[in-house]
């Protein structure tokens, strides 16, 4: 067959259920510069979802934190009833949080926490300086049914405060947040 251009509105099997393969092994498919992929080839689900309050975190206690509402949730992954993020579609996936401490105490552990299925899988562990907090952002491998949720640990001596939105009206206070990485 000769080099061409092949123009089409919807391409589908035969058989109307299976698989249709672009290219082959040791080629490369070019999307151009401006189109879209949409669907699959996106990077969703995904979700970003907020704190709304403030949250006392006990010394010495691993919390779970809690997000009360969303700015994104393609495919509904993300539940605000129980803080906990859900795929739905197996892959590979950035998932990240972040907050601050609203304290002006210094202490060395504080930590932000991912878990799935109940128990922790990475965590950060920075030193809280004047308030600073810090961000963590780790890839992982999920099933589509595993669940995440995020958990704070500090040891300043008694508790603290994560930050929500109810003293600064920006909503990036506190956050956790997936996508979906494509082609991996």
């Amino acid at each position: 067959m000769a080099d061409g251009t092949l123009k089409v509105g919807t391409i589908t099997t035969s058989s109307g259920s299976g698989t249709i393969t672009l290219g082959q092994s040791g080629e490369t498919v070019t999307i151009p510069s401006g189109a879209t992929v949409s669907g699959a080839g996106a990077n969703t689900p995904a979700f970003f979802a907020y704190k709304t309050s403030n949250q006392s975190i006990s010394n010495t206690t691993a919390t779970k934190v809690t997000f009360e509402s969303e700015l994104v949730d393609s495919g509904s992954v993300y539940d605000t009833s129980n803080s906990r993020f859900t795929p739905g579609v197996a892959g590979y996936y950035i998932i990240g949080s972040k907050w601050r401490y609203d304290t002006s105490t210094n202490f060395t552990s504080a930590q932000i926490r991912v878990n799935r299925n109940g128990s922790v899988i990475s965590k950060i562990t920075f030193v809280n300086d004047e308030a600073s907090g810090t961000t963590f952002n780790q890839m992982f491998y999920s099933d589509a049914d595993d669940y995440f949720e995020m958990f704070a640990y500090q040891n300043s001596g008694g508790s603290v405060t994560i930050n929500g939105d109810s003293t600064y009206p920006e909503q990036d206070q506190a956050v956790f947040y997936a996508y979906r990485i494509i082609g991996l």
